[in-house]
């Protein structure tokens, strides 16, 4: 099992070992902070963001008479670690009959592949888990997510391709509550070129599932893959104006060297990141822990 401290080892051989070095010894220059300016637009925490960590760090810097290059990068990881609130406890973890979790992003993002893995983590959990094949427009995704459903040990209800996506969410509700299942993650389409009709099909899954299920859905997970670094920000955007993210899977976390992103989407998104794939076994995946993000970058 990959763990979540070695699916930042390409984040901090590239980027953050860096700065490691470039804060190591000798006092702090002009030079020092274009270079580290230059470093974490590198990693990704996006322009914005950087800029508002500088001019945090130069007001430490001067208010506490910091000196020693050495100094700053102990600040620089509490500044980094203060862009990461703990997030509220996750609404899928409350005891309920039946809890409805919502899966959204672009075709190609790690979706099906992270529906597959959430399925296996919260089975060897105990829960009872269904999935629901959402993703009617393409018929791979359909096959797709039955052949993790096979890998996780849990069924799949599916309809036809080119089926409604309402119409499939709903028999899985009532399927769930026949069988007994208590935690439906449902699959949804994720095709960017038809934005009306996917912000349509969306929200038409959303008010399926609040008609069916009392408060749900109960998250709403967006998945981003953290290889498109800084454009993962705009498709967040998008997918929030169509339906309420309450939280983003970070997808193929191991294979980027963009962790940095994480900080842009804390600073620009304010949604929680609640999990990450860590490599490409279906147990490779974890919650989302601020405090071991740091130190794997930091390490």
């Amino acid at each position: 099992m990959t763990s979540f401290l070695d699916s930042l080892t390409r984040t901090r051989r590239s980027v953050f070992g860096r700065i490691a070095s470039l804060l190591g010894a000798g006092e702090i220059t002009d030079e020092t902070w274009d270079e580290l300016e230059a470093l974490l637009i590198q990693a990704d925490v996006g322009v914005e963001t950087t800029l508002e960590v500088i001019e945090t760090l130069q007001q430490r810097v001067s208010r506490e008479g910091i000196i020693r290059a050495s100094d700053l990068y102990e600040a620089l990881r509490e500044e980094l670690r203060a862009l990461l609130p703990s997030p509220p406890p996750l609404a899928l973890e409350r005891p309920r009959m039946l809890t409805v979790v919502l899966i959204v992003g672009v075709n190609g993002s790690g979706k099906t592949t992270s529906i597959g893995k959430m399925a296996y983590y919260y089975k060897q959990r105990g829960r009872k888990v269904v999935l629901a094949a959402g993703d009617t427009f393409r018929a791979a995704a359909i096959e797709q997510l039955q052949i993790w459903g096979e890998r996780a040990g849990v069924p799949v209800i599916a309809g036809q391709p080119g089926g409604d996506p309402g119409a499939v969410l709903y028999d899985a509700i009532r399927a769930s509550r026949a069988r007994g299942y208590d935690l439906l993650i449902a699959d949804t389409a994720g095709r960017l070129h038809t934005q009306y009709n996917l912000m349509a099909e969306l929200k038409k899954m959303h008010g399926v599932a609040r008609k069916n299920v009392h408060e749900a859905p109960h998250e709403t997970l967006l998945v981003l893959d953290a290889a498109t670094g800084q454009n993962a920000l705009s498709q967040a955007r998008y997918f929030q104006e169509a339906v309420e993210v309450t939280g983003i899977i970070l997808a193929k976390l191991d294979g980027s060297a963009k962790g940095g992103m994480v900080f842009a989407i804390a600073r620009q998104l304010g949604l929680p990141i609640r999990f990450v794939g860590t490599g490409e076994r279906i147990e490779d995946w974890a919650e989302f822990d601020p405090d071991l993000f740091i130190e794997g970058l930091f390490a």
